[in-house]
């Protein structure tokens, strides 16, 4: 695996991460309180039976999907070490100066996550040319009602000029508010003239 040190996380001061709790105690919390009982409901608490299967991973990253409008969607397997190894080999293009975004598919299991977060370092030619972070949020565990999440980030720009077009080198990974690491992996993807 490539050098990631770059990759750590941006602390925000002054902000502490919330006690853990288990999905039993958020489920007596405040039950009483109406806008407790509504915020719960939005994280989809109480809905659904779960889906987590004995040694399920918390946060399963499914898929990262490059959409672009009028184009169909390339869409990158997570699922599976086999799939992620074959990423750094095999790039996928990008036409320079078009508008893109990334849509994340992933699954929760077992206890609320906190703060998920996207975090991206991109090379050429061993320099790094962008750094980048995504606040994804907080989850509850999916259930039959809610088996998937899915995450839309914001919208890019490819670089566009005769020095911008080549291969480029991408280390990233998917961390939570307790630093735990849910998926790391390298892939590569080239910016050219036409599709």
């Amino acid at each position: 695996m490539a050098d990631n040190d770059d990759l750590s996380t941006t602390k925000t001061e002054g902000f502490k991460v919330g006690e853990k709790k288990t999905m039993q105690q958020y489920n007596e919390l405040d039950k009483d309180d109406d806008a407790m009982v509504r915020w719960k409901a939005s994280l989809g608490l109480n809905s659904g039976d779960p889906i987590a299967q004995p040694g399920d991973p918390k946060c399963l990253i499914k898929s990262l999907s490059l959409k672009v409008q009028g184009r169909p969607d390339v869409t990158i397997d997570c699922s599976t070490p086999e799939s992620l190894a074959a990423l750094k080999d095999k790039p996928f293009t990008i036409k320079e100066a078009a508008t893109f975004h990334i849509q994340v598919v992933f699954q929760v299991h077992h206890e609320v996550l906190s703060g998920l977060k996207y975090l991206q370092i991109v090379k050429r030619k061993g320099i790094r040319v962008s750094k980048d972070q995504e606040m994804l949020g907080s989850y509850a565990p999916n259930t039959t009602e809610k088996p998937l999440y899915s995450k839309e980030f914001n919208e890019e720009e490819a670089p566009s000029g005769m020095l911008a077009r080549g291969t480029y080198n991408a280390v990233s990974k998917f961390v939570d508010d307790d630093d735990h690491t849910h998926l790391l992996f390298e892939w590569s993807f080239v910016i050219a003239k036409d599709w």
